[in-house]
């Protein structure tokens, strides 16, 4: 029980890598706030999670309905051990000529500015506590470039740098700042990148993506979990500003 009575504040919580991380943490004990845009899609997906927990509908690209998820987090609990900052949106892909400014818009205001508002007030919690351990969830989009994805690529290598910066800005307060890296997850974001790369074709289109991956398969919701709650607890006490791939050796292929 290794996050016993520890309070992990988590975004994008409805599905995929969020809903898996914090059925995680509620078997280690954990109390969960748990964040998503809808919140009749947050209670369905939480109604059988185990653990004291807040389910609080938020549009993370608003700062007011932000603010309002950390503060109704920090009233219930009192404070915040661990934020899982991992709400985000792959948009549409394009190549760039034919990109659209709207879209370029909806990506950043999710992936970029919204992740960047849940540390800012996310942040002046545990500074306060002197205390707290944050992961934000990337991409290996972060680190590669993809035809047709520059925005959702621009979006995770932007992720990255806020990333190392926040760590720098607050490591002296006891607070560590880490992010992972998936290449594909087998999770509904995926399979609309899936759609997006080839529509009416996306059974090709996951074989052609897995095939880019020495292990041949995506990850699973769950492995990326379990390394988030790895980065966060007190093994990874002196791990800080890194970022951490997970993608079946797929990194191993490139310089």
């Amino acid at each position: 029980m290794e996050f016993k009575d520890k309070v992990v504040l988590i975004t994008g919580a409805a599905g995929g890598i969020g809903l898996a991380a914090a059925k995680k943490y509620a078997e280690q004990g954990a109390k969960l706030s748990l964040v998503d845009l809808s919140q009749e899609s947050l209670e369905k997906a939480a109604g059988e999670i185990d653990a004291e927990k807040l389910l609080l509908g938020a549009d993370v690209t608003k700062e007011e309905e932000v603010e309002n998820y950390v503060r109704q987090t920090k009233e219930r609990f009192g404070r915040i051990d661990v934020f899982i900052n991992n709400a985000g949106i792959n948009g549409d892909f394009k190549n760039i000529v034919d990109q659209t400014v709207e879209n370029l818009d909806k990506v950043f205001s999710v992936n970029v500015v919204g992740a960047f508002l849940g540390l800012k007030h996310v942040l002046k919690v545990m500074i306060d506590q002197k205390s707290g351990s944050v992961v934000n969830t990337a991409s290996n989009g972060g680190l590669l470039g993809a035809p047709g994805m520059s925005l959702y690529v621009a979006s995770k290598h932007a992720l990255l740098g806020i990333n190392k910066s926040a760590a720098l800005e607050v490591a002296d307060y006891g607070i560590r700042v880490n992010a992972v890296a998936p290449s594909g997850v087998d999770t509904a974001m995926m399979r609309s990148i899936e759609t997006n790369a080839a529509k009416g074709h996306e059974e090709e289109a996951r074989k052609g993506f897995e095939a880019s991956v020495p292990m041949n398969r995506y990850a699973t919701a769950e492995e990326i979990a379990d390394l988030m709650l790895f980065l966060s607890s007190d093994r990874a006490s002196f791990i800080t500003g890194s970022y951490y791939r997970i993608d079946g050796g797929q990194g191993a292929t490139s310089v």
